[in-house]
């Protein structure tokens, strides 16, 4: 707030930081000071609250704000190059306002070269009005002629941050949670992995496989790419836990792991017959019993 009231705000800004951490978060509070200023229904800087009485919240939420605009890889996709081709026609035009246009980038990583290539000039000479504002879930890399042309900042919560966003969602928004790891997980990821714990009907003292089976099944319906990741992290949890009980099968146990992860991976990429690849991790996952 105090770089953009002093006229600095970087024309091109790059958040870094694990997915779910608060990016958007942090992008959307921004906004909705910048954009609520003379309404009566303003944004609470004191409390860091967003009205949700404003026009402008309002606005964002039936997509009719003419100065935000929004653009995130689709599930399963990249950023295209026609995305980029239709951004540029919309800002090639003037808005019917004399307020500043903020361009919000998501998992800016999912550019594809297409895409960056016609990206990098507008991102060079942004004209007076408009900014960017570009997030990197750090899920892939990221092109480095994209960052090269952003001031970067890097976002992160340490342990106590993590467990004071954690207590709020449970305590003042009344949220049960069904997966207590805030060591290894973001907020974001956290609340996420909670509401698919609880849509899939997942047990915690289900067996590896059947929380596995479980959420493949519902990515094959879904394409929900947090069921993947959410996969992941319930192997990665379960073979720490066994190298851990088993030091002296510590190889053993990470080929196996990165086995099975191919084994999803492959799936994934090649639409793999879900009862081949299922059969196949749950030979892997006796071996191990």
């Amino acid at each position: 707030v105090e770089l953009y009231e002093s006229g600095t705000f970087p024309k091109v800004l790059l958040l870094n930081g694990k997915k779910g951490i608060g990016k958007f978060t942090l992008i959307f509070h921004f906004i909705n000071y910048i954009y609520t200023k003379t309404e009566k229904n303003s944004y609470n800087v004191k409390e860091k609250l967003i009205n949700i009485n404003s026009n402008f919240y309002s606005a964002v939420l039936n997509q009719t704000c003419p100065d935000v605009i929004f653009l995130r890889a689709e599930e399963g996709k990249n950023i295209k190059i026609e995305d980029i081709r239709n951004l540029k026609t919309v800002l090639s035009r003037s808005t019917l306002s004399n307020n500043p246009r903020f361009t919000i980038i998501d998992e800016v990583e999912f550019l594809n070269a297409n895409a960056v290539n016609a990206l990098l000039k507008t991102l060079e000479e942004p004209s007076d009005n408009n900014y960017f504002i570009l997030t990197n879930n750090q899920q892939a890399d990221l092109i480095e002629t994209i960052s090269s042309r952003c001031l970067k900042s890097n976002i992160f919560l340490n342990i106590d941050q993590r467990k004071k966003v954690i207590d709020y969602f449970m305590k003042e928004k009344k949220i049960p949670l069904y997966i207590d790891d805030i060591n290894n997980l973001t907020p974001g990821l956290l609340l996420k992995y909670n509401e698919l714990f609880y849509r899939y009907k997942i047990e915690n003292d289900e067996s590896i496989f059947l929380k596995l089976k479980k959420l493949l099944h519902a990515y094959k319906k879904d394409k929900d790419k947090a069921l993947i990741s959410m996969s992941i992290f319930f192997i990665d949890k379960f073979f720490y836990q066994l190298a851990k009980r088993n030091e002296k099968k510590i190889d053993l146990f990470l080929n196996l792991k990165l086995f099975i992860i191919k084994k999803i991976n492959d799936y994934i990429t090649y639409n793999l017959n879900i009862n081949s690849v299922l059969n196949s991790i749950e030979l892997k996952l006796k071996y191990v019993r």
